[in-house]
């Protein structure tokens, strides 16, 4: 369970990062149309919340037809308010799971009606390359409002942890004791 539960805090790392690099811009900005699958900063945001938001039912065995109005979201403030709340959620729901629970096939049924099954280990990894695949698309979209976006980089993670945690410093990442079965 520690693994996915390093992946879950490296997303939102690498999430949150971009979109404080985005926030910077200021709200004109953060809304523009500049294309992509979602053509603004906002549009994408909402999509990455919403994926994020959709799997965590996922995991928990739930079939949900969900969506997000990206106007509940007036503001980068309130998403990033969205992303730590899920983020939590996440970590309440990895971290109170048995590390065998890693391996347990979970069956869900997607938008299309159709049944899929898959080990919550391989799910977690679906949430994380999905976020990944839309970060290059938000990378991109900064570059297009004349901004450098931040580096993402997993090792670049692992380093900065490896600071923190040898200066330490708290309160970056949420750690869990996780329960061990």
């Amino acid at each position: 369970m520690r693994t996915l539960i390093a992946s879950v805090n490296y997303d939102r790392w690498a999430n949150l990062r971009l979109l404080r690099a985005a926030m910077d811009l200021g709200w004109e900005a953060f809304q523009k149309q500049v294309g992509g699958s979602f053509p603004s900063l906002h549009g994408t945001f909402v999509h990455l919340l919403w994926a994020e938001l959709l799997w965590l039912e996922r995991w928990q065995g739930n079939s949900v037809a969900l969506t997000l109005d990206g106007s509940s979201y007036p503001d980068p403030e309130s998403l990033l308010a969205a992303f730590e709340k899920v983020h939590e959620k996440q970590l309440s729901y990895l971290g109170n799971l048995p590390s065998f629970a890693a391996d347990q096939v979970i069956t869900y049924v997607n938008f299309q009606g159709q049944t899929w099954r898959y080990p919550l280990r391989e799910m977690v990894q679906q949430l994380v390359i999905h976020s990944a695949y839309h970060r290059g698309q938000i990378a991109s979209q900064l570059r297009l409002l004349d901004a450098v976006p931040p580096q993402t980089d997993y090792l670049l993670y692992v380093d900065t942890l490896r600071q923190i945690g040898s200066t330490g410093q708290s309160g970056w990442v949420r750690t869990l004791t996780v329960r061990e079965e």
